[in-house]
Formats: C-alpha cells, structure tokens, sequence
C-alpha cells in the first residue's frame, strides 16, 4: 500500500536544494579556468595600463598638484597646464554625441526587431555592422569636410530659435546681419558630437537589437490576447526587457565617445578655454590634445600627457562601473507588465 505524504511534506521536499551533478572528466575544469585566466588577464592589463600611465604622468601630477583638474591653460613647460578645459569639452562632445545617437540607435533597433519584414531585415542589420566598421578617420573626413562646411543653417537656426538656451548661445554670432560670416558656426562641440554620435549610433543599435529580440515570445503572444496594440506591446514587453541592454548599450557607445580621437581632431578648432556654447567655434577633447600634441611635446610635456590619458583612463573605468551598477538594479525582463 502507498504511503501518502503530507502537504508541508511535499514542500519541503520541492523546497529542497538540488544537487548539482557534475559532468565526468575533466573538460569542466579545464574551460572553468581558461575563463579564469582570461578574465584575470583582461585585469592585469587594465591594471598594467592604469600603472604605466600613473608612472610616466607623476612628474606631471607632482608638478601640477589639485591645479591639474582646475586650471584651463595647456602650457606644460612654463608649468600652467590642466585639463579643466579639455575634460569638460570631452563631456560635452560625448553628452552631443548620446544625444544624437540614442534615439537613431532606438528607433533602428526596434524597427529591425519589430516591424521590419523578415526579407529585409538581415540587409539592415548587414547595413548597421558594416557602419560599425567604417574607419573614424573616414567619419572625419565626412564631418570635416561636407557638414560643417554645408550645414552651417543648422546650428545658426539652432542659435536663432533656441538661443535663450544658454549652452545653444552663440555670442560671436549676429543674426541680424546677412553679411555676418558662417565660421562662427564651424569647428564645434557640435559638430564633433554630432559625427561621434553617427559611429556609435551602430555599437549602440547592435546591443538594443540582440536585447530586444530575445524578450519571450509567451509574453508577446500574451500582450496581443489582452488586446495591446503593437505599440502597447512594445511598451510593456520589449522595452521593460531589454532595458539591461539599452543602457549597456548607451555605456558601451559613451566609453566610445569619450575616447574618440581622429574623428574629433579633425573637426575641432582647439582652444584651451572652458566653451559651454556647443555651437560656436571652438573645442577639444583630452584624446584630441594627446593626438595633437604628441609629436611637439616635450619630455615633461609627454608626462603630461600621459597624466590627461590617465585622467580619462580613470574616467572611463567611473562610467562603465557605474553603468555595471544600473545594469544590475535593471535585469532584463524585469519590470514587465504582460
């Protein structure tokens, strides 16, 4: 006769760990620590990174003191330099480029994942991996030499309606005179965000699109039994569940951002100056005074440099580590209303 277990009994039966069987051989092993070994090696050389740069730039550091955040000026070998001026236009151009590319990146992800037709939706993803590899150099060359030099109405009619907007102010500019020249309007934060924000738009639209294609489709078919529109659907499913991945995807673009180099030195025109007027003339980047200053600089001169690596090094590692945190707070699938 078959004994008959209680209900509390079967809990604690279900409720109880398993335990983890273990594939024979050693191949587990042997995979657990190549993986070990690589991630202890991607640490050691960001370590090794982090370590030469605080060698070579502490000359700099030693000299500069806290004036190496604060001062504006780059004159290393008369012993006024910082990197105030720069550090802040590389925030700028990278905060113009998220803008720029964030919603581009959105709207391509989800148009591939969620309205493209099946036929044509491997060519756009083909389309968006290839700009992914386009060279910066060539991005530059685009940007310094067809849009800023063709799209000046942009940034002037910008200046024109939005100019209460303090940062979208151009005060070198008069809008009330024709003969006013355009150059005003040239070589900005603007512009360089502006084709910054096109090479990460790809990596960004990349990330969004693999996070949105793998919300379940249990919950896509469940959102359309209760009734929700495409859009409703996308709105309490897709996006709750691939929020990991946008902002993963916007970090990863904006470490891209802030380390763009060719791209930006051939747009800009360098000033040493703090300019919160992102459409007038004038800009610069801590990679863009590295790209340009290396050649001419001096012993110290380098050290200085390798001390601006360093601070964006260390700036970089805050905004990924940051972002690590969101991602964890903000799993995908979670939040979802279907």
């Amino acid at each position: 006769m078959t004994e008959l277990t209680s209900a509390p009994e079967r809990v604690a039966v279900a409720e109880a760990p398993r335990r983890r069987v273990s594939l024979p051989g050693g191949i587990d092993r042997v995979f657990r620590t190549v993986l070990r070994g690589a991630g202890f090696t991607v640490l050691a050389l960001m370590a090794t990174v982090g370590v030469f740069l605080l060698i070579r730039g502490l000359g700099a550091f030693s000299s500069a003191g806290f004036g190496f955040v604060t001062t504006q000026a780059w004159q290393p070998d008369s012993g006024n330099f910082g990197i105030a001026a720069v550090l802040v236009g590389t925030l700028l151009i990278a905060s113009v480029a998220l803008v720029v590319a964030f919603p581009l990146a959105t709207g391509m992800a989800l148009y591939i994942s969620e309205y493209a037709p099946r036929r044509v939706r491997g060519f756009f993803t083909s389309l968006i991996d290839l700009m992914a590899a386009v060279p910066s150099v060539v991005y530059g060359l685009f940007g310094s030499t067809l849009l800023q030099w063709k799209g000046t109405d942009i940034p002037k009619w910008l200046s024109i309606q939005f100019g209460w907007i303090p940062f979208l102010d151009v005060p070198e500019a008069d809008p009330d005179n024709p003969l006013s020249p355009n150059g005003v309007y040239m070589t900005s934060t603007f512009w360089a965000g502006l084709v910054v924000g096109f090479m990460i738009m790809p990596f960004i639209c990349s990330v969004m699109r693999e996070s949105f294609t793998q919300a379940p489709q249990g919950e896509r078919e469940g959102a359309f039994a209760l009734g929700s529109t495409r859009w409703g659907m996308i709105r309490s499913v897709v996006l709750p569940f691939g929020r990991s991945g946008m902002i993963g995807g916007t970090m990863l673009g904006l470490g891209r951002a802030l380390g763009e180099t060719i791209a930006v030195a051939m747009i800009i025109s360098p000033v040493f100056v703090i300019q919160p007027h992102i459409l007038g003339s004038g800009a610069n980047s801590v990679s863009a005074l590295i790209a340009q200053q290396w050649g001419s600089a001096s012993p110290f001169g380098l050290g200085a440099l390798m001390a601006a690596g360093l601070a964006l090094f260390m700036l970089t590692l805050v905004v990924n580590f940051a972002a690590s945190a969101v991602i964890a707070r903000s799993r995908s699938g979670q939040g979802s209303d279907a």
